[in-house]
């Protein structure tokens, strides 16, 4: 969520970073989306990700004590809820701000309108303690979506992902784990290599293969990608060695010199 990444202020690496722990954690990533702060625009969004019926549907960013702050306006609006103070969120705020008075030797505590705003939640909505900042994560369901909303600042979202959501995402994905061996191809164009990955797919079914060029169409450099979800270490393993031995074959049969190594 955000105006700042929108323009291009701000770089969306906390999609990146969640989408890469959950795909490690055997949970499918199928969409990353970036919303303006308009409440309607991000109630949108949720209501066309739940329609897909997911099980997780992550957002961050939007939970701050400023007027752009939108993300639990537009939840409420999705699930046609209503917001309200909850107060084991307001209670989390309190002690936060209690600790940051005594560290600064403040003695008196307000809750101000702003600060209220952090603990005004979605009904039946739960708050997710935030070990770093103030304001909490939450986490709401809609039938059979968990919809997560965290923070967007960076150290704030990964604690509070590492702390509550990975554990949560490694329940639903069982013992499914993520796999992967990349390989590098020398001095032969993707163009060439293209429907040589196609042919290793249909082979290796359970196998996605993804070419990366690293050099020039002609002066190729090519990292290949072979990835896989499995609940057997032996198996994975099994499965990618199979199919970058069958690409290696399929390129030393157009010329021995292409080069296959990783």
């Amino acid at each position: 969520m955000g105006n700042e990444l929108l323009i291009g202020k701000t770089l969306n690496t906390n999609a990146q970073w969640i989408a890469k722990q959950a795909t490690y954690l055997g949970i499918p990533v199928k969409r990353v989306t970036v919303v303006a702060d308009d409440a309607n625009e991000i109630a949108d969004t949720i209501r066309e990700a739940l329609g897909r019926k997911p099980h997780f549907t992550i957002t961050t960013g939007g939970l701050g004590p400023t007027f752009d702050d939108k993300t639990l306006e537009g939840i409420a609006k999705a699930l046609n809820r209503k917001l309200a103070v909850n107060t084991e969120a307001l209670n989390m705020i309190r002690k936060k701000y209690e600790a940051y008075a005594r560290e600064e030797g403040i003695k008196e505590v307000k809750l101000t309108r702003a600060r209220v705003k952090m603990a005004t939640l979605p009904e039946k909505a739960k708050p997710i303690p935030n070990s770093v900042g103030t304001a909490p994560g939450v986490q709401v369901t809609s039938e059979q979506t968990i919809l997560i909303a965290l923070p967007g600042v960076p150290s704030e979202m990964k604690a509070i992902f590492n702390d509550a959501i990975a554990p949560l995402l490694k329940q639903a994905s069982g013992k499914s784990v993520f796999y992967e061996k990349n390989v590098y191809v020398d001095g032969v164009m993707e163009s060439t290599l293209a429907p040589l990955i196609d042919e290793v797919m249909r082979a290796n079914p359970s196998i996605y293969v993804k070419s990366h060029p690293k050099g020039r169409e002609d002066k190729s450099h090519l990292e290949i990608n072979f990835s896989t979800t499995e609940d057997d270490d032996e198996r994975a393993e099994e499965k990618l060695r199979k199919a970058v031995m069958c690409l290696s074959r399929l390129v030393g049969d157009i010329d021995g010199k292409f080069i296959v190594y990783g």
